[in-house]
């Protein structure tokens, strides 16, 4: 067995606070480098909110959130809590919303231009990237000057995916990206995230499709009421059923 994956992404005794409600309990996980991490859970357990945390889009009240990366002196570790979520961002840290955050009145070029942070337009797009992409996510290049409004709803989700990818990333955080998605096209999601893995780009992905789930997953933290009550393999998760049930209150097998 090899020696495990050093964390890219760490928070520790995470709080958040949206107006009076008091949302994230101390949430403690990490995220491998290089892996894909499932965040699972019921509905409102707190899954988005901690995504948006990460982000800086709501701020943790308490608790640390440490980025770690390599740097011209090796690895480096800086706290994200604080920081906007521009500089967050900057940091090689890509978020694709369940709302996917597209431009809905721009073509699928210039979604894409929009999101790459050194093209100021589609000429200055990288070409080898884009050709990468295309072959990746094909609905890309066919749908290339069409309104993004126009695009069926996978569609949709393959430009939200492509536009957090449209240059290399360190870490992409990714919520409920197969909700309402037609099976073909979840496969075709989890083909793209799996070529991103042996890339080595590092994901966190919020997801209620367990089958797509124990394709993906490495590892898994399972929330409820904003605290996390597991931590570990997505095997082993997938391999339990009892466990499933009490974490869960449903079976992975039941959906395989």
């Amino acid at each position: 067995m090899g020696a495990a994956s050093p964390n890219i992404l760490e928070l520790a005794g995470v709080h958040t606070h949206i107006g009076a409600y008091h949302i994230l309990h101390g949430v403690d996980f990490a995220v491998p480098e290089g892996e894909v991490t499932m965040l699972l859970g019921r509905n409102g357990a707190g899954k988005s909110t901690t995504l948006r945390t990460i982000m800086g889009l709501w701020p943790a009240s308490a608790g640390e959130l440490r980025f770690t990366r390599e740097g011209p002196g090796g690895r480096h570790t800086e706290k994200l809590d604080g920081l906007s979520t521009p500089d967050i961002a900057a940091r090689g840290i890509a978020y694709v919303p369940e709302s996917m955050g597209i431009f809905t009145d721009l073509t699928v070029q210039e979604n894409m231009v929009l999101a790459a942070r050194s093209a100021r337009h589609a000429g200055e797009l990288d070409t080898q990237r884009l050709e990468w992409l295309f072959e990746l996510l094909p609905a890309l290049k066919k749908f290339w000057l069409y309104p993004a409004g126009k695009l069926s709803g996978g569609q949709k989700q393959m430009l939200a995916v492509a536009r957090a990818i449209v240059e290399p990333r360190a870490l992409i955080l990714i919520d409920e990206p197969s909700k309402g998605l037609a099976p073909s096209i979840i496969q075709n999601l989890v083909t793209a995230f799996r070529e991103l893995k042996r890339q080595r780009t590092t994901i966190l992905l919020v997801e209620q499709n367990f089958q797509m789930a124990r394709a993906l997953g490495d590892t898994v933290a399972v929330m409820d009421n904003g605290r996390i009550v597991h931590r570990g393999a997505m095997a082993a998760l997938a391999d339990d059923e009892a466990l499933q049930q009490r974490l869960l209150g449903l079976s992975l097998g039941v959906h395989a």
